[in-house]
């Protein structure tokens, strides 16, 4: 008698009855869908939000295979793209501009197992279809940028030591600061000094004039560039996510571009305006001494002020000096105070000190919120597009300081989708510096679905031409070789499912390498089996010592492939990391299913039997 343990053939048998389920929805495939979004980043909720979607698309005779609510998004499915595309254009024809919509893919799995929770794996780019973008990123802007912070932050450190200066100006390579009295030259410098250590101050004088030049090395513009394009990826990866794109991949990509792969998005216009957007604040105190209407009929504002407009298109004159800019804000959240609109803001110790300082200061005075967006337009000159580099400020708010606040605050005047879309932004982070789409590219669904057929294909062609081979060699032992193969591919795409991980088209690559490997520990299993009966040992002696003697081996070789998978996850990017995943899941399921899975079926078939004559291996 060769009986295995019931508790592990109970354990492996419920563990491939979840598996089952697990992978269940992958089998009824994906479907065009259409998915809708607020713009006032309200939610739907409730049947009552399907339905009067639904009556406007059956009464214009297309009707949706499916219409849910999913994480808040109202989603309808189709049966082929043509319905999908009418449909988008119905609802935006009917409510334009009144919702952001998306052609993407939703899967055709019943309705009892999307409301458990349970959904087929993900698919990559090159799988699904979507969107490829190749962003550029401004680094000479990076730098400009830094040289205005410290053109700002030099004024604001000389006013603190009660420094008088001419002029604080920002060149191409630097910033100089001319001085009123030269007998503070050093003091200046000091205090200069003390807002960033690592610019290079040269100092000179002349007979009229004192002189400091803050540059920065070729050193420190590389590393100022570096910076802005890691802070650019883990500010658009936050955006990414903010919007609700799954499986998006955001990478470095050479010297200065980052490419972005938003998989299954079809439409990404809404998606691809809010990623590049540059939007910041700055908060600048109201001249209160000129007239801005006078200032906008004149042309002329007074030094030291500069003229915007409000949303309504009314001008305000605001003070040059800045006081806290979006680059100092830590946290911002949208909300709705007294039945309005609001962002509350959090700054950093910084610029909650700055603030402190300005609103002790200036009491019972106006302050303004001045919001700054950047983007590139392509226009037609002398009969071809040219990128132009466009930069919108608009006075969002203008508020008195009737009280004394520092690092926490809210920003009112706003819409409720504005309020949604500059908390969202603000809290991803800022860029760095300005991003450019330099390449646009709109992969089909037709293309995902032959990667995923010929990579099927070749699945079943290779497991078949596996599974006759172990049949004829292994006999019966071979057949169950061949189930356990199929257990290992459930699993595998079982834990695939409940992880998320992306299936790429490197990713089938490494399940057929899975295949192989788990046909190759069974072999070994087999061969220590037939080793034990030629050198005399009884079927059953034989079968235990097979998977005993067996097990250092195959743990071996699995160890050593999983390090390597390991390895290829942590240094890999893109596609290789898709592999990585998978392969090293398949080694994990590999490992389950020859030692415990095979052993349990060849315990319940041939390890009840009291003698055995001969095993079919």
């Amino acid at each position: 008698m060769n009986r295995y343990p019931l508790w592990k053939s109970l354990l492996f048998a419920v563990v491939m009855l979840l598996s089952l389920v697990l992978a269940l929805p992958n089998l009824f495939g994906e479907a065009p869908a259409l998915q809708l979004s607020r713009k006032d980043g309200g939610l739907f909720v409730g049947a009552e939000a399907v339905q009067p979607f639904k009556d406007l698309l059956e009464a214009q005779q297309v009707i949706p295979d499916a219409a849910f609510i999913q994480e808040g998004r109202l989603l309808f499915r189709f049966v082929d793209v043509p319905s999908q595309l009418k449909a988008r254009d119905l609802i935006e024809s009917a409510s334009p501009g009144a919702y952001a919509m998306a052609t993407t893919f939703a899967s055709r799995a019943p309705d009892w197992l999307r409301r458990v929770g349970l959904k087929p794996m993900s698919l990559g780019l090159d799988l699904r279809g979507g969107i490829y973008l190749v962003y550029q990123v401004d680094t000479d802007g990076a730098v400009k940028q830094t040289l205005q912070r410290l053109e700002r932050d030099y004024r604001t450190a000389l006013r603190e030591k009660r420094i008088q200066y001419d002029a604080v100006e920002g060149t191409t390579s630097g910033v100089t600061v001319t001085l009123k009295d030269a007998a503070r030259l050093d003091d200046a410098k000091a205090a200069l000094a003390n807002v960033d250590s690592n610019v290079t101050l040269t100092t000179s004088v002349d007979p009229g004039n004192a002189y400091i030049r803050a540059s920065l090395s070729e050193v420190q513009v590389r590393q100022r560039a570096d910076f802005a394009i890691q802070q650019n990826i883990t500010a658009l990866s936050n955006r990414v996510n903010a919007l609700g794109v799954s499986e998006a991949s955001v990478q470095r990509q050479g010297a200065n571009r980052i490419a972005v792969q938003l998989p299954g998005v079809q439409d990404a216009s809404e998606v691809i305006r809010l990623l590049g957007k540059t939007a910041t604040l700055e908060f600048r105190l109201v001249d209160q001494g000129t007239s801005a209407v006078e200032v906008q009929q004149t042309g002329h504002a007074p030094l030291g002020t500069k003229l915007y407009k409000d949303r309504s298109g009314r001008p305000v004159l605001l003070k040059r000096d800045v006081i806290v800019t979006g680059e100092q804000l830590t946290d911002a959240s949208s909300s709705f105070q007294q039945g309005e609109p609001a962002v509350s803001v959090r700054l950093d110790a910084r610029g909650g000190d700055e603030m402190l300082r300005t609103t002790r200061e200036n009491l019972g005075k106006p302050m303004a919120v001045v919001f700054i967006e950047r983007e590139r337009q392509l226009r037609d000159q002398d009969g071809q597009k040219v990128a132009v580099d466009v930069t919108h400020e608009d006075v969002i708010s203008v508020a008195t300081i009737n009280g004394v606040f520092s690092n926490q605050f809210q920003i009112t005047g706003l819409l409720a989708r504005e309020g949604q879309e500059l908390a969202k932004l603000l809290r991803a982070g800022a860029l760095a510096a300005p991003v450019y789409i330099v390449e646009q590219r709109l992969i089909g669904p037709s293309l995902g679905q032959d990667n995923i057929d010929r990579g099927v294909r070749a699945l079943i062609i290779g497991s078949a031409a596996l599974f006759v081979f172990m049949a004829l060699y292994y006999s019966a032992f071979g057949l169950v070789a061949n189930l356990i193969l199929i257990c290992n591919v459930v699993l595998l795409t079982a834990c695939l499912s409940l992880f998320g991980a992306a299936l790429t088209l490197p990713g089938i690559a490494g399940i057929m390498l899975t295949v192989g490997m788990a046909v190759d520990a069974n072999i070994l299993i087999y061969e220590r089996i037939r080793e034990e009966l030629r050198n005399g040992n009884t079927p059953h002696a034989a079968i235990r010592a097979g998977f005993e003697k067996a097990f250092s081996a195959i743990a071996d070789a699995n160890v050593t492939t999983l390090i390597a998978g390991i390895v290829l996850f942590l240094f890999g990017t893109g596609p290789i990391k898709g592999f990585a995943v998978v392969l090293s899941l398949g080694i994990m399921t590999t490992l389950f299913t020859a030692l415990m899975g095979s052993r349990a079926v060849i315990g319940l078939i041939w390890g009840g039997r009291a003698s055995i004559q001969r095993l079919p291996v």
